[in-house]
């Protein structure tokens, strides 16, 4: 891991495309401003965690555990 000091105002560039800047610190909390592509997905960690686990679920399930879903009528 690479640990970099920085102050209210200063920014971390990762790449030619995504920055960082922090926006304001106040005791122990750091609110930061992320400038990034609209493709490149930004989560906070325990939100990704929830979805990769969501997904582990899902993947375990059983195709015969999951409701029966009717088809709509062709017309």
């Amino acid at each position: 891991m690479l640990v970099i000091t920085r102050k209210a105002g200063e920014q971390i560039c990762l790449g030619d495309d995504v920055t960082i800047t922090v926006m304001e610190i106040s005791g122990s909390t750091v609110r930061i401003g992320i400038e990034a592509p609209a493709e490149v997905p930004i989560y906070r960690h325990e939100i990704w965690d929830a979805v990769k686990e969501e997904n582990r679920a899902a993947a375990r399930t059983n195709i015969k555990d999951l409701p029966s879903a009717k088809a709509p009528p062709r017309s």
